[in-house]
């Protein structure tokens, strides 16, 4: 089967692409039920193990046992659940709350030594989950592997909050408020340097996700605790009471109005319908291979072309290429060339991500494509364009053309 035959073939989209909403869309709702989440964690767990007379080790076996069956019903559906995965992410926080005090109370092991070791299991997962996937974008859990990484992040993000946040707030003697305040400090912090600085959108979410659980943990601290402790003397059962019902009434809400939910559009449809053919360049001027893959799609049949540029912020990335230049302008140099080539209108956009695969994802969950032409990088590597981004592409279902560059 030749190049332009493999563009046109019907497909049926793979496993992996439908995996694509197994996780909610990142919005304020998330972040309030993230926050919930963490500090029920942090309350439930000791209520279970003190008022309910559980003790320690009981009650990491039997939330231990919970945890798994729910996270095996994750694993097992094919798009996101609000109540499955909410439900999920509680009991990680109550697990991972369990985790760090097991260490402390039954092993005798400090909070500094559970603070540095969680943090170098996180680092760890991080790494391998990059090395494997080349991606840590939460709109990218695409297979069974990156969901296990997913969950294995969300756990000792769990537990390392405890152990930070309980080492602030007792080992050092800070008080519950003032941890509290730090913790929301630091979140405000990524913020800024995030939507006024531009922080990378990835590396901002990870570390406010890394923050919100010890912010979590504080507030559940301090709303429990007795008033002589520094704390609001709520108890923990009233606390946990008052969080599980407001996540359960979010929850519902955002079940009924899928006001979290990543939006597909279609991912093949019939030529000429739509952007049908996605183009993607490894540089932003088309090489001579590309032009002449995009003249024989358009020789074909009918066909509307949309081009993804790499975004000129992240080329300084790529060895040999300058930052700082304007990305319209460079998508508005690439567009002629590929024009004549199609022998009609062609519409592009600048990626938004320093990851092409997280771009291409997008592209298809906004529109209709019926193939996919990849210019692949040439002899050095493209830290925009990895060398296995064929073989990933091509596992979300449609036809693809991986054009070498030269």
């Amino acid at each position: 089967m030749n190049s332009a035959q493999a563009l046109t073939s019907p497909t049926v989209p793979s496993y992996g692409r439908r995996m694509l909403n197994k996780v909610p869309e990142i919005t304020v709702y998330f972040w309030v039920i993230k926050v919930l989440c963490t500090t029920v964690g942090e309350t439930f767990a000791d209520n279970l193990n003190e008022n309910l007379g559980l003790g320690l080790t009981n009650t990491s076996y039997i939330m231990g046992a919970v945890l798994i069956a729910v996270i095996v019903a994750q694993f097992r559906v094919r798009r996101y659940v609000p109540a499955i995965y909410w439900l999920a992410v509680v009991l990680v926080s109550v697990v991972g709350t369990l985790v760090s005090d097991n260490l402390v109370e039954n092993y005798g092991v400090t909070l500094e030594t559970t603070t540095i070791a969680f943090s170098a299991c996180l680092i760890g997962v991080f790494a391998a989950w990059y090395a494997s996937e080349r991606t840590l974008s939460v709109h990218t859990i695409v297979t069974t592997k990156r969901e296990a990484f997913y969950w294995l992040t969300i756990l000792f993000t769990f537990a390392l909050g405890t152990s930070a946040g309980d080492l602030l707030s007792e080992k050092l003697a800070l008080g519950y408020l003032p941890t509290v305040g730090i913790f929301a400090g630091g979140i405000a912090i990524i913020a800024f340097l995030h939507f006024v600085l531009k922080m990378n959108a990835i590396l901002s979410f990870w570390l406010a996700y890394i923050l919100t659980r010890p912010l979590g943990a504080s507030i559940g601290d301090y709303l429990a605790s007795p008033r002589v402790e520094g704390g609001l003397g709520l108890g923990t059962t009233m606390t946990s009471i008052l969080f599980l019902s407001t996540i359960l009434v979010l929850v519902v809400y955002l079940a009924i109005s899928k006001r979290d939910v990543i939006r597909s559009g279609p991912v093949a449809a019939p030529p000429g319908t739509g952007p049908a053919v996605l183009v993607v360049l490894n540089k932003v001027a088309p090489t001579e291979s590309l032009i002449d893959a995009v003249r024989r799609r358009a020789a074909v049949g009918p066909a509307e072309f949309r081009v993804l540029v790499p975004n000129p912020d992240h080329l300084g990335f790529d060895r040999g290429d300058p930052a700082g230049v304007d990305g319209d302008a460079l998508l508005a140099e690439a567009l002629p060339p590929l024009r004549e080539a199609a022998g009609g209108e062609i519409t592009g956009r600048v990626a938004e991500s320093p990851n092409a695969y997280d771009d291409i994802v997008a592209e298809l969950d906004a529109g209709a494509y019926t193939g996919i032409i990849l210019e692949t990088p040439p002899v050095h590597l493209s830290h925009w364009l990895h060398v296995d981004l064929p073989r990933r592409v091509a596992q979300l279902g449609l036809p693809t053309e991986a054009v070498a560059a030269t």
